[in-house]
């Protein structure tokens, strides 16, 4: 997917509903720089998100403001591995259908993968990953089915071989690594997606360690819950999203969390010394 066209809807709700909102497209994605649909390097993505909205949240007009983080699907991934690049930095996440672990459904036989893993050490860009088309199975919407699909900037096609894996492997380190989230956070996922799998959804609402923590599986919507669901569906999911963004945005607290985590390193240092 991309920011100015596939996605806009998510900015567009977002920016309605009060809040300052800011994306951008991954290596390899949409309008920016690389060969389309190709992640060679999963850590660099994240590094550029990183990048990119501290260096937006550290601009004197919003060093005060709340900072939340908004991911969808595989953007629940980069969204999750930002938090525990820097676990005290931002209030909050909503995670949209989160990549946390593929569903089996759409996830080659262990044997293929280990054999396409071989593969793309030579054909990295290929073209080549069994899978079932993503497209009929994330969006409900024909209409948007189709507008996604005539979209220039949205990648079609089978995932290249070096994309797959490591989108395979991110989703497995996070699935192993759930207890290490620990801010606020929203997750909302429809209970018959068939891209990625609700039920991990639930695991990592029950795994994770933060104390303020909130799941909404919405029964019959499918993997695309902000666009691709039809009007009354995606307005239901968006009432939920900001309702919870609100809350947090009006009643956490104005004490900076990296201060705090300052503080807990200097006690940590401290006792270390003695």
């Amino acid at each position: 997917m991309e920011c100015s066209i596939s996605m806009k809807g998510t900015g567009t709700q977002l920016s309605k509903a009060g809040f300052e909102v800011h994306g951008m497209d991954y290596e390899g994605h949409g309008k920016s720089s690389g060969l389309q649909g190709y992640i060679p390097n999963f850590d660099n993505i994240v590094d550029d998100c990183s990048n990119y909205f501290i260096s937006i949240s550290e601009r004197p007009e919003n060093k005060k403001k709340k900072k939340f983080l908004l991911g969808e699907s595989m953007g629940g991934a980069v969204a999750l591995l930002l938090h525990r690049k820097k676990p005290y930095f931002w209030n909050g996440v909503v995670l949209v259908a989160p990549m946390c672990k593929i569903s089996e459904e759409i996830k080659p036989h262990p044997i293929i993968v280990n054999f396409l893993g071989k593969l793309a050490n030579f054909i990295p860009t290929w073209r080549l990953t069994p899978t079932q088309e993503i497209l009929d199975v994330a969006f409900k919407n024909p209409e948007f089915r189709n507008e996604v699909r005539n979209n220039p900037y949205c990648y079609k096609g089978r995932p290249r071989l070096k994309s797959a894996l490591e989108l395979l492997q991110v989703s497995l380190d996070i699935e192993k690594n759930l207890d290490k989230i620990s801010l606020p956070f929203l997750i909302v996922h429809g209970e018959d997606d068939k891209v990625t799998d609700p039920s991990t959804s639930k695991l990592l609402y029950e795994s994770a360690s933060s104390k303020d923590k909130t799941l909404k599986l919405y029964p019959g919507m499918w993997h695309a819950l902000t666009s691709g669901e039809p009007p009354e569906n995606i307005n239901l999911v968006f009432a939920d999203i900001v309702s919870w963004l609100d809350d947090r945005a009006i009643n956490v607290s104005d004490t900076d969390l990296e201060t705090k985590q300052k503080s807990k390193n200097d006690k940590q240092f401290s006792l270390s010394q003695d």
